[in-house]
C-alpha cells in the first residue's frame, strides 16, 4: 500500500510540473537616488536595496499578494522602523505596510491560467513605481494619482492580464 501512496504522490509532481506549474520570479529594482527596503507578502519578506541593487524573489502558482517600497527605515538586525510602509517593526514582512504604500499587486494563475497584476495607490502614494510583465504592458506610476494605478477600492478597470509563467519587474523610480 505504502508503493502505491508514494507512485501518487510522484504522479501528481509529474501533472504539476506538466501543466505548466513554475514559479514567477519577480525582480524588485531600486533606481532610486536613496535606499529603498521592498517588502513582499505572502511571499519575500523584506530586504535592503541600495541605489542600482535588485532583489529577486519567486512567487509560486496559485499565489496572490504585493510588493511595496519601505522609506526612511533604521532596522537593528531584523527589527526597526520604516517612515513608509512600515510593517510591524519587522525587516522581513508578514503583514501588509502602513500608508502610504504605492503597491504592484498580483495574482500567480495555478495549472497554466493566466496572471494578472495591477498597481494601486488605494493604501496612498510613497514611492514611484513601475511594475511589468515579460508579456503585457508595463504600468508607470511617477507620482500620486498616476493613470496606470487603481486610485480608489471600486475602480476595476486597472488589472492586467499575463500569459502564465510570465516573469515580473517592479522598479523603484524607473
Amino acid at each position: 500500500m505504502a508503493s502505491r501512496a508514494a507512485s501518487s504522490v510522484v504522479f501528481v509532481v509529474l501533472f504539476a510540473f506538466a501543466a505548466g506549474a513554475n514559479a514567477a520570479t519577480f525582480t524588485v529594482t531600486n533606481n532610486c537616488g536613496y535606499t529603498v527596503w521592498p517588502a513582499g507578502i505572502p511571499v519575500g519578506g523584506g530586504t535592503q536595496l541600495d541605489q542600482g541593487q535588485s532583489w529577486t524573489v519567486d512567487v509560486p502558482p496559485g499565489t496572490s499578494g504585493r510588493f511595496w517600497g519601505r522609506t526612511g527605515c533604521n532596522f537593528n538586525g531584523g527589527s526597526g522602523h520604516c517612515d513608509s510602509g512600515d510593517c510591524a517593526g519587522a525587516l522581513s514582512c508578514s503583514v501588509s505596510g502602513q500608508t502610504p504604500a504605492t503597491l504592484a499587486e498580483y495574482t500567480i494563475g495555478a495549472n497554466g491560467a493566466q496572471d494578472f497584476y495591477d498597481i494601486s495607490l488605494v493604501d496612498g502614494f510613497n514611492q514611484p513605481m513601475d511594475f511589468s510583465c515579460s508579456t503585457g504592458v508595463n504600468l508607470h506610476c511617477p507620482a500620486a494619482g498616476c493613470p496606470d494605478a487603481y486610485l480608489f477600492p471600486t475602480d476595476d478597470t486597472k488589472t492586467h492580464a499575463c500569459s502564465s509563467n510570465s516573469n515580473y519587474q517592479v522598479t523603484f523610480c524607473a
